[in-house]
Order: structure tokens, then C-alpha cells, then sequence
């Protein structure tokens, strides 16, 4: 952790839920990319949790857009400095409702198109700004105000989606391995050309746990292989360290679910679907790796 620069781009007493992962994500995010950056923000968590206008948390140009328009607005945004010789960094930070439903169709143009900026996507897998109603991300039995029994459906494979676009870099990351984070955005700002990182941001009253278990609850996500870590630059794959060691060996599955009140009360078949679910992705990313698929 030392060497992450002291410097602060999002200042204490923002407006965000106690707890909350996403803001810890764009603090190491910010300090990873430096004072010449700029965001663009749709409508989600980070618009409101930022603050109003001139009082606001963040000490960078933020850009609130619409809800679909964030990578568009970015594509216009880079060209604009690019044609200004400015080498500032482009970085849309939108969470899952804006980027796997609302704003998947600018975000595929935008990486069609070759757009050199930075997307992250912070995913607590709900509307979370409007009352955690249920997005493309939410999981299999996750009860949302929307799906109050349990979401009947899987989570969108977004991170699939946009490796079919070809990006040179991509990655997943948690919010419970901040340095693993900031390498991430680090190495994705070095790169020219769209780059996308997925970070998963636990959700205290989203996801209905207390709110000192936010880095446990990362934690687990990778722990039990749910979340899996790794980076693909250029195409070839890479498993980051923390989920090398849990591959190997996941933790229980349950471990991971029983904290979380948004999974009460699941059938076992639900389980065992879910517990299936993580193991056939990871088998899959550790063939990629090995290239035998």
C-alpha cells in the first residue's frame, strides 16, 4: 500500500451510505489516475454521493450525464483533447444499471470505434441509486424491491460482451483489494485505446449486510470464486493472485451468501445452481489461462 500516492481526489464527507464500497473504489480509482483526469458520471450512486455544486467531494471535473449517454459523452470528450494535443485521462465511472442495461448500447459504439478512454463499471448489482430495484447484474435468487422472491434469472455476463468488442485491456477487480485496483487502472491509463475494468462494489443496504462487513463481504466474493480477479491485456489472459489461491481451493460458497439478507431463505437447488455456476466459470478462465480452450 506505500506505494499509492497520499494525494486525495475525493474528499471525506461525501453523502454516501455508510459502508459504501464504490466510493472506496473511486478514491484509489482517482489516486491512480492524477489530478489531469476527468470524469463523466450517468446517473447512479456517484452523482448523488459527490454532493451538490460548489460544496462537492470530488477534486477533478466531473460530467453528469444522462443515464445512456456516458461513453458517448466520453468519445467526444477524448477527440476533443486529442485534437487540443492534452493527454488528459478519460475515465466514465458508471455503475451496473448504466453500463450492463441503460448504456451498453454507447459503450459497444465507443469500443467499436476505438475510443481511447477508461471505462469502469462499479457493480453492486442493482439500481441502487432509486431503491436497489434489479439490474442485468443482479445474481440468481437475489431479492431486490423489484424481485422480491428472488431474481429468477443469472447475472449478464457483461465482462463477455465486452471481450468480444477486443479491447486491449481489461479487468476485474473488488473493492476489497485496493492495490490490486490501482495497479489495474494504472496499467489501463498507460494503454491507448478503450480500456474497461468490472469492480465489484458490495452494497451494505443493497445487499442487506452491516456495514463494518463491507471488505469481508469483497473478501468472500473472491474467496468462494464468485468474483474472480484477473486481467487480459491484448488478449492473453491473466488471474490475479488472490483468485489464483482461492481457485485452487474455494471457500464455501455459503460462507459468502448466508451474510447477506438479499439471499434469504434460498431452496438448495438455488444454492447448487449458483455453487455450479461458479465453478463452470471457474474451470473456464483457468483453461483460458492455460490456453486449452
Amino acid at each position: 500500500m506505500s506505494a499509492i500516492p497520499k494525494e486525495e481526489y475525493l474528499y471525506k464527507c461525501t453523502s454516501a451510505c455508510a459502508g459504501c464500497s464504490s466510493s472506496l473504489c473511486l478514491r484509489y480509482v482517482l489516486k491512480a489516475a492524477g489530478p489531469d483526469s476527468v470524469l463523466v458520471v450517468p446517473a447512479c450512486c456517484t452523482s448523488v454521493i459527490q454532493g451538490i455544486y460548489p460544496g462537492t467531494a470530488m477534486n477533478v471535473p466531473v460530467y453528469n450525464v444522462a443515464f445512456a449517454a456516458s461513453a458517448a459523452c466520453a468519445s467526444g470528450m477524448s477527440e476533443a483533447f486529442a485534437a487540443m494535443g492534452r493527454e488528459t485521462n478519460v475515465i466514465v465511472y458508471a455503475g451496473d444499471g448504466g453500463t450492463v442495461d441503460i448504456g451498453i448500447q454507447a459503450l459497444s459504439g465507443a469500443f467499436e470505434r476505438g475510443t481511447n478512454f477508461l471505462y469502469i463499471c462499479y457493480d453492486n448489482e442493482a439500481y441502487g441509486n432509486t431503491g436497489m430495484q434489479r439490474s442485468g447484474a443482479t445474481p440468481l435468487g437475489a431479492r431486490t424491491t423489484t424481485t422480491p422472491g428472488g431474481k429468477p434469472t443469472t447475472k449478464k455476463d457483461l465482462d463477455r460482451i465486452v471481450e468480444a468488442h477486443n479491447p486491449p485491456y481489461m479487468a476485474t477487480a473488488c473493492s476489497a483489494y485496493p492495490l490490486d485496483l490501482y495497479k489495474k487502472v494504472k496499467k489501463a491509463l498507460s494503454i491507448e485505446g478503450p480500456k474497461f475494468i468490472h469492480i465489484l462494489a458490495p452494497c451494505p443496504p443493497g445487499w442487506r449486510y452491516p456495514t463494518e462487513k463491507t471488505v469481508e463481504m469483497g473478501k468472500l466474493a473472491v474467496k468462494t470464486g464468485t468474483w474472480i480477479l484477473y486481467e487480459r491485456e491484448f488478449g492473453k489472459l491473466s488471474i490475479s493472485g488472490p483468485s489464483k489461491a482461492a481457485m485452487k481451493k474455494p471457500a464455501p460458497l455459503e460462507d459468502y451468501i448466508k451474510g447477506q439478507g438479499r439471499f434469504k431463505n434460498l431452496s438448495p437447488d438455488i444454492i447448487d445452481l449458483m455453487r455450479q455456476q461458479v465453478q463452470q466459470n471457474i474451470q473456464r478462465l483457468a483453461r483460458e489461462e492455460a490456453g486449452v480452450c
